[in-house]
């Protein structure tokens, strides 16, 4: 099964969710080693982007010129989000996506960035401007990600969907919770059917999809042509390969072990620090390291040893030992 997206085909139809923080230039070439169909920048604000706030646009120039990368985009204001949109695409965004369902509250209130986000789709109307700007002012795809709705009382994602496939978008992902239910509870995999029997377009679900078997269900439940991976690749940067593989016939990744897995990890810290340098690298590694250590059942006083550790070569010393333990206490 493939998802066309104008002339990209998403092959397997296995993609990574945008996740702030967390799918940087590293992490989102580490996940495509391993094989995806597309995977998709941290949210870019439009508007910050475009007037070049330190820190913004390099979020979204990692996604340049590469064919399976989307650089998402978020804003409130028709003028800033074409704009950007244009930006992105002179530089050689191959696909633009635009984020209509971070349900942060920074994002929502009108008090922070500007009641963009989920908070949208209380604004069916403003919402579809944005689109339209969009679509209207670049030639490369463009898709949305967005919720089932703002509350229980407004699951209007069908009726977006509708008009959104209408306004020219080519790809519609839906995570299958409101936007109050941030992430409790369980996505409802069910209810993104109505958005699937709304349009014609590819639709993709997202929302506590793990591995194999939460997408095969989320995938008969929903009706969707693919899957969104986003929490469940923390620490298994091959678990979208592993699903594509399962769900889709695709080659089966090499799972890496022991200390396979620790040259993988040391690689991906070394990546970081190259990446942001060594201060801010350091900080943004300490979440994926925790990771990886939950997925190896490293011990307490080992985490807590490479955790604390400053300096990046001691940490590279250590995270043989810290990754390998298991390895060592079989043996």
């Amino acid at each position: 099964m493939t998802i066309q997206v104008a002339e990209t085909s998403l092959d397997p139809p296995v993609l990574l969710a945008p996740l702030a923080g967390i799918t940087d230039l590293p992490f989102r070439n580490l996940v495509s080693s391993f094989g995806a169909g597309l995977v998709v920048s941290e949210m870019v604000a439009s508007q910050e982007m475009v007037q070049a706030k330190p820190g913004v646009r390099e979020r979204a120039e990692l996604g340049f010129g590469v064919e399976k990368t989307a650089v998402q985009l978020a804003g409130r204001e028709a003028h800033w989000m074409a704009e950007a949109a244009r930006m992105v695409e002179a530089n050689g965004a191959r696909i633009i996506d635009i984020n209509m369902g971070c349900p942060a509250k920074k994002v929502t209130s009108a008090s922070g960035s500007g009641a963009s986000g989920s908070a949208l789709m209380k604004d069916l109307d403003h919402a579809l401007g944005l689109i339209e700007a969009v679509v209207g002012a670049v030639s490369v795809p463009v898709t949305l990600k967005t919720r089932l709705g703002w509350d229980e009382t407004l699951m209007n994602a069908p009726e977006l969907a509708r008009r959104a496939e209408a306004a020219g978008i080519r790809m519609i992902t839906i995570h299958g919770r409101t936007r109050c239910q941030f992430f409790k509870g369980a996505a409802d995999w069910a209810a993104i059917r109505a958005v699937k029997q709304a349009v014609n377009i590819p639709v993709v679900a997202n929302g506590d999809i793990t591995g194999t078997a939460t997408a095969r269900t989320a995938l008969r439940l929903s009706g969707a042509d693919g899957v969104m991976v986003g929490r469940g690749a923390q620490g298994r940067p091959w678990a979208l390969a592993e699903i594509a593989s399962d769900l889709f016939g695709a080659p089966a990744p090499s799972i890496p072990q022991g200390n396979c897995f620790s040259d993988m990890v040391s690689e991906h810290y070394e990546a970081m620090l190259d990446f942001y340098g060594v201060d801010l690298g350091r900080r943004v590694a300490r979440k994926h390291l925790g990771w990886y250590m939950d997925v190896r059942g490293t011990p307490p006083d080992m985490r807590r040893a490479v955790l604390t550790e400053f300096a990046p070569a001691r940490v590279l010393g250590l995270l043989p030992e810290a990754l390998c333990a298991r390895e060592r206490r079989a043996a």
